[in-house]
């Protein structure tokens, strides 16, 4: 089978395609022949050296990637038949392998997927939608009524925390540049920010909820911004010492959250996707020979939703 090994840290040319064998599974492990791969920042970060790097850097081959949706073509687990259409983020945080024709995956970490959904947008409704999910749902508990702010909304992540925050009944503000501002709209959010033109003192201790996937100083900005006994999350980069003490002083919860693979949370996103509560926006999709042009947009940070490659 073809796949895309990791030569080296640093840029897209140490991205090598090579012939492997194809996988074998273990018990509980289904092999699924790939239709659709998710590019995210973290696959850019981790293939910079950065990321998951020092995580798995003695893996050899090393293959990053981590979000597929395809169909099984093998099996050795109850959960799932040959031929069944699935979709998940293999192995995260770990070794994916990803980035392969061919992937062995753990039934548990997998869904049906919806006949109405593609793969190129079951494969972008993994790492994002499932970061979405255990952010908003089972760490924050997102209800009706509450004030809920997105940054970079038009995102991967966040074009699906305003729909799922619209569906939870939450008051949904989203950021991002103004040229974006009527894709957010249209995802159901109550208000636009421009974030390159708003006096964030104009809305200290109005949100109950902030998703932060940008990191650096927009956190201080999301704690200032959270009212006392509200919660912060950020998916981008950790807390400083400075930043948790000033939340900790306000009264606030802010931490920093890694998504985890989960079959039972993916069976929830493949549910919301099958009634139309999430719709995935595929920005752009690359042939699996143009993986570095799919890292380049990536890196842009002009992608709207997502970027997918079809294998």
């Amino acid at each position: 089978m073809k796949a895309i090994r990791l030569k080296a840290p640093g840029g897209t040319d140490q991205l090598e395609y090579i012939e492997l064998a194809t996988p074998t599974i273990a018990v509980g492990e289904v092999l699924i022949r790939v239709k659709a791969i998710s590019v995210n920042p973290i696959d850019v970060k981790t293939r910079a050296g950065q990321g998951l790097y020092g995580m798995i850097k003695i893996q050899n081959p090393l293959i990053i990637g981590w979000d597929i949706s395809g169909e099984v073509v093998e099996t050795r687990s109850e959960s799932f038949t040959v031929g069944d259409q699935v979709f998940g983020m293999i192995n995260f945080p770990g070794h994916g392998k990803s980035y392969a024709e061919y992937v062995a995956a753990p039934a548990s970490q997998l869904a049906l997927k919806p006949a109405t959904v593609s793969h190129d947008e079951a494969a972008a409704a993994t790492l994002t939608a499932l970061t979405v999910w255990q952010a908003l749902v089972e760490k924050a508990q997102v209800n009706a009524g509450q004030n809920v702010l997105v940054h970079a909304a038009a995102g991967g992540v966040g074009h699906l925390a305003v729909q799922l925050a619209k569906h939870l009944g939450a008051h949904v503000t989203g950021t991002s540049s103004g040229a974006n501002k009527e894709f957010i709209l249209s995802l159901g959010a109550d208000k636009h920010i421009d974030y390159h033109r708003y006096d964030w003192t104009n809305s200290l201790n109005e949100f109950d909820f902030v998703l932060d996937t940008i990191g650096g100083d927009n956190l201080d900005r999301s704690v200032d911004v959270v009212r006392k006994g509200g919660m912060v999350i950020s998916i981008s980069t950790g807390i400083s010492n400075e930043t948790a003490e000033k939340a900790k002083q306000k009264g606030v919860n802010a931490f920093f959250m890694l998504v985890q693979s989960n079959g039972d949370d993916m069976q929830q996103v493949a549910s919301l996707l099958e009634s139309g509560a999430l719709r995935v926006h595929v920005f752009k999709s690359f042939p699996f020979s143009e993986m570095a042009a799919a890292h380049h947009q990536v890196e842009s940070g002009r992608t709207v939703g997502k970027v997918v490659v079809t294998v």
